[in-house]
């Protein structure tokens, strides 16, 4: 029997080897058509910025090595070109001689990935991804070249671009960073996105939001609004897209999203052939529709799936993507899970937000950090729709205590009961989590209500009272216009001069607040809390300034 695998890395290396742990006998051949079959192409930018210091670090596996140990017939600079799925046959071309061959397989792996969604060329300037080693390799030529404290603009503000900018900082490089959106890193929502854009000017980065670059000439890079930069090069980071073409040329089903369609374990519509990988469809856990999730974590787990069902062990279906991630700028820790509210919002569907701003262990420890969290809830059912956290330490931590009860389909008020480890250097007796599961708990209740940041406005035009209840000093650094100043300790004995109606009431990041809140509910009050506070509503102000007006540069 013979499995002939597309593609190597992630998908199709976690699918030979796992496969040839199940069965000796089998010939397993991979084809693929870069210079490496196995490196950490999550550590590509770490090692233009040096963290990664040797690039052998990023050669994980070598045809050679695989071969030694796992008996695979490894062949790099090898494009597969055509499949016949009905003569279970795939068309190789060898890159070096320039040959090509017909191969019969019993069984098809691909394992294709993804491929860079270019922009515009810019031209007369040097212009790489950052998707391979050759593409890293190419990169550092180009810097060595400029000489010190090269100019460099990077395209996109997603993953790749932002994880590029830190990097090329850290080299001495002046990095632009262009947007065609309106703030960085998409997925997040712009309270929760704004914060960044500090991180960013702070680490010395010239952001152009809403901009995309349309030419170039000789060290000179152009965008859309008629600017003209000075570059060195350019780094291309505007995302990525399925790299379907091979399986779509040979009649294999591509789905909704654009990714090839499978099912459960891994079966595209032609018999006897599996795809997995950032190329290929996952099962959203929120609603079960098929979308794109281009994560390790995925293609490692699909592709040992593929295996198995291969070998005949019958694996469950692979479990709907929760699409969670994590991404290092600057020394701040971004993580998120789930949809976003924008996502919900353009879906039609309905949820409840709650931010908070705990730290990362308690506070009278040394060294405690801030971050800010926002957790998205179904409010009929209590369901966990999604989370986002941007802050410093523990971060990681706490995406990954939702992420699992989620996955087990644990409430949003559920996370109050979690009993999770605890050290005053690691953690708080009441944890950020149980912290957010607390509010979900006193929101589903009815113990408390609240009002988002962007529903303010609308709330004091029709008449509210926005009271203040931090202290005068606090009110003094920075107030919400048009909010009257009555701390919390003094809210009892002067509720009295509040005037009829409702009342919004806030602190600094909504715990304040929700005690303010009950103690006016049972003083007759009718009354909502200002959900994350000023804090939240700061986040959100900056996110919707004049800034970041699309073409302008933040």
């Amino acid at each position: 029997m013979r499995t002939i695998i597309i593609g190597g890395v992630a998908a199709g290396m976690s699918a030979a080897t796992r496969l040839r742990r199940l069965d000796e006998t089998r010939e397993i051949t991979v084809y693929e058509r870069g210079e490496h079959v196995s490196f950490a192409n999550c550590g590509l930018p770490y090692h233009v910025g040096g963290v990664i210091a040797e690039r052998s670090a990023l050669l994980l596996q070598t045809p050679e090595s695989l071969a030694a140990r796992f008996a695979l017939d490894v062949r790099v600079r090898h494009d597969v070109i055509a499949i016949d799925t009905a003569a279970r046959t795939v068309t190789v071309r060898d890159l070096t001689a320039g040959a090509e061959s017909v191969e019969t397989y019993d069984e098809l792996v691909i394992a294709t990935g993804a491929a860079a969604a270019l922009g515009p060329s810019a031209g007369g300037v040097p212009t790489h991804t950052l998707r391979s080693v050759d593409d890293v390799d190419r990169v550092l030529e180009v810097l060595d070249d400029a000489g010190p404290a090269p100019r460099v603009i990077v395209a996109g503000a997603g993953f790749i671009g932002l994880e590029a900018v830190e990097n090329l900082v850290a080299r001495g490089a002046r990095v632009t960073l262009v947007s065609r959106g309106r703030q960085v890193l998409s997925p997040l929502d712009p309270e929760m996105a704004a914060p960044l854009l500090a991180v960013l000017r702070d680490a010395g980065v010239d952001v152009r939001l809403g901009a995309t670059i349309v030419g170039a000439e000789a060290g000179t890079v152009r965008l859309d609004d008629g600017t003209a930069l000075e570059a060195a090069l350019v780094v291309e980071a505007s995302g990525v897209h399925p790299d379907r073409g091979l399986a779509a040329l040979a009649g294999i089903a591509v789905g909704p999203s654009g990714g090839i369609s499978v099912d459960g374990r891994q079966r595209t519509s032609a018999p006897h052939v599996w795809a997995a990988g950032d190329g290929v469809e996952k099962r959203d856990h929120l609603d079960g529709e098929p979308t794109l999730v281009t994560m390790a974590g995925l293609a490692n787990r699909h592709g040992r799936a593929i295996a198995d069902d291969i070998a005949g062990l019958e694996p469950s279906d692979a479990r709907p993507a929760l699409g969670t991630a994590v991404l290092g700028l600057f020394g701040t820790t971004i993580a998120f899970v789930g949809w976003s509210e924008r996502r919900l919002r353009a879906e039609g569907r309905p949820h409840r937000a709650i931010h908070t701003h705990p730290a990362s262990h308690a506070t009278y420890y040394p060294g405690a950090q801030s971050m800010a969290m926002k957790l998205l809830v179904d409010p009929a059912s209590d369901r966990i729709l999604g989370a986002q956290i941007v802050g410093g330490d523990g971060v990681d931590k706490r995406i990954d205590v939702i992420a699992v009860a989620m996955a087990a389909g644990l409430t949003a008020s559920a996370l109050s009961e979690l009993e999770l480890a605890y050290a005053p250097q690691y953690g708080s007796a009441k944890d950020p989590v149980n912290m957010i599961g607390y509010v979900a708990q006193n929101l589903a209740g009815g113990t408390t209500d609240a009002v988002q940041w962007h529903e303010l406005p609308a709330a004091l035009a029709d008449g509210a009272t926005l009271v203040d209840v931090r202290t005068p000093a606090e009110h003094a650094a920075g107030a919400i216009p048009g909010s009257v100043n009555l701390p919390l300790d003094e809210l009892r004995a002067h509720h009295h001069e509040l005037p009829d109606g409702r009342v919004i009431v806030h602190c600094q990041v909504g715990q304040r607040g929700h005690t303010a809140a009950r103690l006016l509910a049972q003083l007759g009050h009718d009354v909502r809390n200002l959900d994350g506070g000023y804090r939240t509503w700061l986040a959100g102000r900056e996110a919707t300034s004049s800034n970041l007006v699309e073409g302008e540069h933040a």
